[in-house]
């Protein structure tokens, strides 16, 4: 590779990094072409980028983006490594995952999540658990709207609740003109 592609290469892969907040960079040694294109498709499906980067290249891009010092990673950049860039934070995990099922690679080398690293295939599965941003905003709305429904609810059963309680003053209220009129007549009977 002359020095002209690496320049060119490394600018690649800092223009993948700039904006990223989800970065994850794995192992994929092993997987024949097959199986490395399968793999591609599904990350296409689920919007994730993969490049498959030069170790040296990789951690020379890290080194220029300002902002994030990826130095945490770099023990973790031997062998095949390919990067992988995505906006929701399990998303690269899940996907790993998935293909283990049937694979032994594509193995975690590390990764930078919501501003922190894993480094090693044993976070795997932690990073699989990250609950996304839609999942965590659903969980908060629906956390919102528990009291506010018991609220409505209610509301929408009183109206049921005062006509019941209506219902059970007005046969009260038959029975009053009925006492009245015994005590009317115990009246007249004393007066005469």
């Amino acid at each position: 590779m002359t020095k002209d592609q690496k320049v060119v290469a490394i600018q690649e892969i800092k223009d993948l990094l700039q904006d990223a907040k989800v970065v994850y960079v794995a192992d994929l040694e092993g997987l024949n072409a097959g199986k490395s294109s399968d793999f591609r498709r599904q990350a296409f499906k689920q919007n994730i980028k993969v490049k498959v980067v030069k170790n040296t290249l990789l951690q020379k891009a890290m080194e220029q983006i300002e902002g994030v010092d990826y130095s945490e990673m770099f023990p973790s950049f031997k062998g095949n490594s390919a990067l992988m860039i995505a906006e929701t934070a399990n998303a690269p995990a899940k996907l790993i995952q998935g293909f283990r099922k049937k694979e032994e690679k594509p193995a975690l080398k590390s990764a930078f999540v919501q501003e922190t690293f894993y480094v090693g295939d044993n976070n795997l599965d932690m990073l699989a658990n990250i609950k996304s941003r839609e999942e965590m905003i659903g969980e908060i709305i629906g956390l919102l709207q528990s009291p506010i429904q018991r609220v409505v609810s209610a509301l929408q059963n009183k109206p049921e609740t005062v006509e019941a309680k209506a219902e059970e003053a007005a046969p009260a209220v038959e029975e009053t003109p009925a006492a009245e009129a015994a005590a009317d007549s115990t009246e007249e009977t004393s007066a005469e």
